[in-house]
């Protein structure tokens, strides 16, 4: 890419897109277009071709998507696969018709099935049937990666899909209703901390930053304990435990943002659909399937284990309650990264140092 190129982030405000958006002002690109949803309603099929007529972007990082944990997909099956399905075919389908010279698609690793082989290949795409809770979701994801697919077969475009694996860091969604489990878990845990201190002031900071169910910091105190109780925050005998949903045994990957910004930077500089094909291993039917990338560390720690990391980095020394009546969701889920390793890239951040990095961009958002 240029440094004078016109790139469009869609999505720069949420986890992923906000992570490019920095690391490209970081490396010297200059020409950066964003809109906020407000502006541009990516769902909306000729708001999306009248913004690329206009804007003539060079490239585009395809991060806008409407995400969520596993209660959020489950409840919302219909506009998880229907918004995402209009986002991406929208974006996609009018960067061909406007010339852009290359996309980077952004979905997840829930793209493939619940019983696939571990580490989890890009190869095992469509094998199996998905885990139940996020299908919607991950339809769409897998669309997306088959119209970048297609559209480069057919029209010799040069789109790029990626799917990372669970993400975490700056500006990620710490709504107890919708967020990922790492950023739900550290909230949760933060807050407790503060309940076992007695420290109200930053209990209510916390909910003046980002209520639950519309309660925040000007409750009273009695509203807000019975807002935590909803929500697997007790506190009994001086002692406060923290409900994790599920049996704390599935195992699962994560990915500083950060990490996962530069090798999306790093896909859209250095590999080309025309790359992938020269290494592609091709069947007897001469087939082109799976030319996505996974992006993660290629190592995974327990739900437990994650807790324990957060609990010991936060300071809390309340307890855990495993609520086995909830989902675990798929039990094990860690990406082979063989694929994006041999073209040049590695994750650095471990866990621990990332944990601890989003721990403090927490507290100080919070005390701003």
């Amino acid at each position: 890419m240029e440094k004078d190129a016109r790139i469009f982030v869609a999505g720069h405000r949420g986890l992923v897109g906000s992570a490019i958006f920095r690391k490209l002002q970081q490396s010297g690109f200059q020409n950066l277009i964003t809109r906020t949803h407000a502006e541009l309603d990516l769902t909306d099929t000729q708001a999306v071709a009248d913004f690329f007529a206009s804007e003539k972007p060079d490239y585009v990082f395809l991060a806008a998507a409407k995400v969520g944990g596993i209660a959020a997909n489950n409840k919302y099956r219909a506009e998880f696969i229907y918004e995402n399905l209009m986002i991406q075919n929208n974006v996609i389908h009018q960067s061909y018709k406007h010339d852009v010279k290359k996309l980077l698609f952004l979905g997840s690793t829930c793209i493939y099935p619940k019983e696939a082989e571990q580490p989890l290949k890009e190869d095992s795409l469509l094998t199996a049937p998905l885990e139940y809770t996020n299908e919607p979701y991950a339809i769409a994801k897998i669309a997306g990666i088959k119209l970048c697919e297609s559209y480069n077969l057919q029209y010799g475009t040069d789109y790029i899909a990626a799917m990372p694996t669970n993400l975490y860091g700056p500006n990620d969604n710490f709504d107890l209703e919708k967020a990922h489990v790492l950023p739900a878990l550290l909230r949760k845990i933060h807050i407790g901390h503060c309940w076992e201190e007695g420290d109200w002031d930053s209990i209510r900071n916390d909910l003046n930053s980002l209520p639950i169910e519309g309660v925040d910091g000007s409750a009273s105190e009695e509203t807000i304990v019975q807002k935590l109780n909803d929500f697997g925050l007790k506190k009994e005998n001086d002692t406060v435990s923290v409900e994790i949903w599920g049996s704390g045994k599935p195992m699962r990957e994560f990915l500083w943002v950060n990490d996962m910004a530069e090798a999306c930077v790093f896909l859209m500089e250095k590999v080309s659909f025309s790359d992938i094909l020269t290494n592609y291993d091709r069947n007897d039917k001469n087939e082109i399937r799976n030319t996505h990338f996974n992006i993660g560390t290629g190592k995974d720690c327990s739900i437990a284990e994650l807790a324990k990391s957060i609990k010991d980095i936060v300071g809390f020394e309340g307890d855990f309650y495993f609520n086995t009546d909830k989902p675990d969701g798929t039990m094990r889920k860690v990406t082979d990264v063989d694929k994006i390793n041999t073209m040049g890239w590695k994750a650095t951040v471990s866990l621990e140092e990332g944990i601890e990095n989003m721990y403090q961009w927490y507290t100080q958002t919070r005390d701003e």
